[in-house]
């Protein structure tokens, strides 16, 4: 990979980023895939006031054997497709190798990837950041190496997925766990009274179980995005979030500790109505669909209180004060 540096209207190739003293650095693969002679387009939109200048390949145009149709197809449509959708960033190619950008702008974000990844970080970051991003297209011509590329298919797609997941908390913990809560909160409330009948179909006491399952796996899916934003706050890798940042804030330790203890009284009351029923009969035969659904709400209701409460804990150890 090779930067140019320019001042004013001249350039010269440099040894990577940190080398590169001028206000605006372009970078690309020196692979002989990219054409360095039409850097304008780059430089255009730099001056008139782009952060971040990515390249298009797909609107520029590919030379035949330039991209592997696995790549060309599945791997960059879909990674750039999940990068839009994340993190609302509309740039049709995100792992395009010919990039310009303003360098004491980029510096500012402090990327640190070490692998291919860092070419989804460039463009997250400064999203997250809320940079001017946009694009022009680009050539893509078949590479002049005298020896493999360095790029694994799989391996280094994966380290891109991962690293677009991790850093949008909303899409990997958040939207999931509510997804999973509401399901089973409808399919609790449907099914405690009895049978639930679609047409012919019914649905009872299984069903029930599931829903109250996905009950827990949301509340822990949803505290996950909690932490998970809490830490990238704390340590500036991801910005406070607009239209959270308020309720995040409402949510203190104390203040989901009550709900905590709220909700375990009220699944421990359950519990106790289910052994006093019990009691009743002289611990013999009972009503067993009914006093099971009540007993699984109660206990979904007493895990879920313990699972709201180590949350609180986990997250709010983020508030100790340290010394950086």
């Amino acid at each position: 990979m090779v930067a140019v540096e320019t001042r004013g209207y001249g350039a010269a190739l440099l040894g990577g980023i940190a080398a590169a003293r001028g206000r605006f650095v372009i970078m690309g693969d020196a692979d002989d895939s990219y054409e360095f002679a039409n850097l304008m387009p780059f430089l255009d939109k730099l001056r008139a006031g782009a952060d971040l200048v990515m390249g298009n390949r797909f609107r520029g145009g590919l030379a035949p054997g330039a991209m592997p149709p696995l790549h060309r197809y599945l791997g960059n449509p879909v990674l750039s497709f999940l990068g839009r959708m994340f993190f609302g960033i509309k740039v049709g190619d995100f792992h395009c190798g010919l990039r310009g950008f303003v360098r004491e702008r980029m510096l500012a974000i402090d990327l640190r990837s070490t692998g291919m990844e860092f070419a989804s970080e460039m463009v997250v970051r400064a999203a997250l950041a809320r940079y001017d991003i946009t694009e022009v297209p680009t050539t893509l011509r078949k590479d002049g190496r005298s020896h493999p590329p360095h790029l694994r298919t799989w391996s280094d797609g994966w380290r891109h997925l991962r690293f677009l997941m991790m850093f949008s908390p909303k899409w990997l913990f958040l939207y999931p766990g509510l997804a999973l809560v509401a399901f089973g909160v409808v399919g609790t409330a449907a099914l405690l009274p009895g049978t639930f009948y679609i047409g012919s179909v019914g649905i009872d006491i299984h069903t029930f179980i599931v829903a109250c399952v996905s009950v827990l796996l949301g509340l822990q899916s949803i505290g996950f995005a909690v932490v998970a934003r809490r830490y990238g706050t704390t340590f500036g890798f991801i910005p406070p979030s607009e239209r959270y940042g308020s309720l995040l804030e409402r949510l203190t330790l104390e203040r989901v500790l009550i709900a905590a203890v709220a909700l375990f009284l009220l699944g421990s009351g359950g519990l106790l109505w289910c052994a006093w029923s019990w009691a009743s009969v002289g611990f013999g035969p009972l009503e067993y669909a009914y006093l099971l659904r009540l007993l699984m709400l109660s206990l979904t209701a007493v895990a879920a209180a313990m699972q709201l409460a180590f949350t609180a804990f986990l997250a709010g150890i983020f508030d100790i004060p340290v010394r950086r």
